[in-house]
């Protein structure tokens, strides 16, 4: 399914979904309070933010709002408010969206960044199990590659035992990255894409040529570690022939 077919679809959801529990919470405002309903209203955004992303969190924050106010604020069904402790609760029922909208985005990444670390973690494991189980050369190469295209979102990644060159951009063991003797700052720059990087293999047995040049990637520098030591699982049995 792409993304303009999702996209929509989520958004509907942030529209309708504090839409229809407003809708449904002026049937009992007689005997619930204001204050009872926006928390209630609140945990739809909480619902919403946990399932999507930044955007629909704040569009179902701002529609909850705005459901606050045309449904359960006196005058009723009216983009106005008369008492001002019900204009105090609907913007901190705004506030409050848009908080727990950033926390649940937040709690979002920092599980996306756990799930990728694990992956890089049985990757390298599988590679130093393979090497340790005296894997064929050819096969282990090729499944290092694969491993370092994903880590760093390359274009291409090819080994090569020709030597190193001096011109060329390489990739260090400890996450570094050189061109020329100077430092490249991967965070703001990404990594250089006039030419492949070079990552060496242990002990000098050949080395991989990064390929980089449709976009520009900046690897953390965990991953460009990650991408140092499955390299370095190359010849760590036995040298290359």
């Amino acid at each position: 399914m792409t993304w303009q077919q999702t996209r929509p679809s989520a958004l509907g959801w942030a529209v309708l979904l504090p839409l229809a529990v407003a809708a449904g919470l002026s049937l009992v405002r007689p005997w619930a309070a204001n204050t009872s309903m926006a928390l209630i209203l609140v945990l739809v955004v909480v619902a919403v933010a946990v399932r999507g992303d930044r955007l629909e969190g704040v569009v179902a924050a701002v529609v909850a709002a705005a459901c606050f106010d045309f449904f359960l604020t006196a005058p009723y069904y009216h983009f106005t408010i008369r008492s001002p402790r019900d204009v105090e609760t609907a913007a901190l029922l705004l506030v409050v969206g848009i908080v727990v909208n950033e926390l649940a985005q937040w709690g979002h990444r920092e599980l996306e960044r756990a799930s990728a670390r694990e992956g890089y973690l049985v990757g390298l494991t599988t590679a130093a199990r393979m090497a340790s189980d005296g894997a064929g050369s050819a096969d282990l190469v090729s499944t290092v590659g694969r491993m370092i295209t994903e880590v760093l979102d390359l274009d291409d990644c090819r080994f090569t035992t020709e030597p190193s060159r001096p011109d060329r951009p390489q990739l260090h063991p400890d996450g570094a990255v050189t061109w020329r003797g100077g430092p490249v700052d991967v965070d703001r720059d990404g990594l250089p894409t006039m030419d492949v990087v070079e990552l060496p293999a242990r002990r000098g047995d050949g080395l991989f040529l990064l390929t980089a040049a449709t976009r520009v990637r900046r690897p953390s520098l965990e991953q460009r570690q990650i991408a140092a030591s499955l390299a370095e699982q190359i010849g760590a049995a036995h040298p290359l022939p």
